[in-house]
């Protein structure tokens, strides 16, 4: 007999639908699954139309035949009540907020019976992102990646470090370089390269980010360390803000805030076991985090402990930054379905495979030899 397996693309259409922060998602999501065969329809994020119709120009330039990839811009509502209704809807390629990604997959179920095939669900979504520090750290180290971690990008990240966990023995030489950073931040244009800060996306965004330093402000379980500025005079600018707080669950240490907002609990520095647990219970997202120590028993204890609590974890690195090829990206929890875009776990999911027997000395009576009587 020759047994064989080939690789099909899916029967239908795949949805796929982009965040305005990362471009090169922008391209990947709708491409991967073209690459392996499937007709897709990419509706971008409204912030995100200028980066994704350049990028529809490219492929077409480089040679994407027609109604391969269709570009539309309609609001999410509108493309949902069409394609998750659709007879031919064969999966989603989906990165955005969590909350979106829920009210889809609800969707997606109470509309089993409409289609031809259960369709692929593949999604990445939030983050609370995490940095603990053991007492071992240097803190010129856990400075660095706080300040790269949690503010490039205006903290636009779903990989960005939003909450950190540093131990009391290097708290007051950490919260004095977190200070001397963001007070020499540049903040300016992105036409300007040399500025470290630029605005945030838009208007929602800025109020919405402002909200919470505000209220931080003013609650006595919160107190600002560092920045806390916010002026949209002349753009959305937010600067870099640093948030320590006495309850290891307040607010800003559960919720993502998707802007340039750390916010910092000090844990005695002899409890690092019990802060582990701390870290993987504050949170519902499995996204990124990273340890920074050096000691190794103490790496090695925290990769084991938080197994579960990051799909990306980084040792003595920020939590950001993940690179195609080398560290593919995805988490699971509330974070999403950890399929890694940009790996070729994540192309499989757009594959649906049919095996093939065939028999070259088929046969020709039905008893089997282990029937016959001796």
């Amino acid at each position: 007999m020759h047994n064989r397996a080939e690789y099909r693309p899916l029967e239908g259409f795949v949805l796929a639908i982009t965040p305005f922060n990362f471009t090169a998602i922008g391209g990947n999501l709708p491409t991967s699954a073209a690459m392996c065969g499937n007709v897709v329809i990419w509706k971008p994020a409204h912030t995100q139309i200028y980066s994704a119709q350049l990028f529809m120009r490219i492929l077409k330039e480089s040679g994407l035949p027609d109604g391969v990839i269709n570009l539309i811009y309609v609001d999410g509502p509108v493309v949902g009540d069409v394609c998750f209704s659709h007879r031919d809807f064969a999966g989603v390629h989906f990165t955005g907020s969590t909350g979106v990604f829920n009210h889809m997959w609800e969707t997606i179920g109470k509309n089993i019976p409409k289609y031809r095939t259960y369709p692929r669900i593949v999604g990445e979504t939030g983050g609370k992102d995490f940095v603990i520090a053991h007492k071992s750290a240097n803190a010129d180290v856990v400075a660095t990646a706080l300040l790269r971690g949690a503010f490039e990008f205006q903290g636009q990240k779903c990989s960005a470090a939003s909450r950190a966990y540093i131990p009391s023995n290097l708290w007051k030489e950490v919260k004095q370089k977190l200070a001397e950073g963001i007070n020499s931040f540049k903040m300016g244009t992105v036409e300007d390269f040399s500025n470290f800060i630029n605005a945030v996306i838009d208007e929602k965004s800025f109020d919405k980010i402002k909200a919470y330093i505000d209220k931080a402000k003013k609650d006595p379980k919160a107190s600002i360390v560092a920045g806390g500025v916010c002026d949209k005079k002349q753009g959305y600018f937010i600067q870099p803000t640093v948030i320590e707080t006495k309850d290891p669950k307040y607010v800003t240490m559960c919720e993502e805030i998707f802007g340039p907002v750390l916010t910092v609990y000090v844990y005695p520095a002899n409890q690092f076991e019990k802060t582990l647990e701390l870290v993987d219970s504050t949170s519902p997202y499995a996204l990124t985090g990273s340890i920074i120590a050096t000691d190794r028993a103490a790496i090695e204890l925290a990769t084991k402990r938080l197994s579960n609590a990051a799909g990306n974890f980084y040792i003595n690195d920020k939590p950001t930054g993940a690179v195609v090829g080398q560290q593919p990206f995805g988490g699971a929890r509330a974070s999403g379905t950890n399929d890694k875009a940009g790996s070729i776990l994540n192309l499989y999911r757009w594959l649906s495979v049919r095996t093939i027997k065939e028999t070259y000395n088929p046969p020709v009576d039905y008893r089997y030899p282990f029937m016959a009587e001796e």
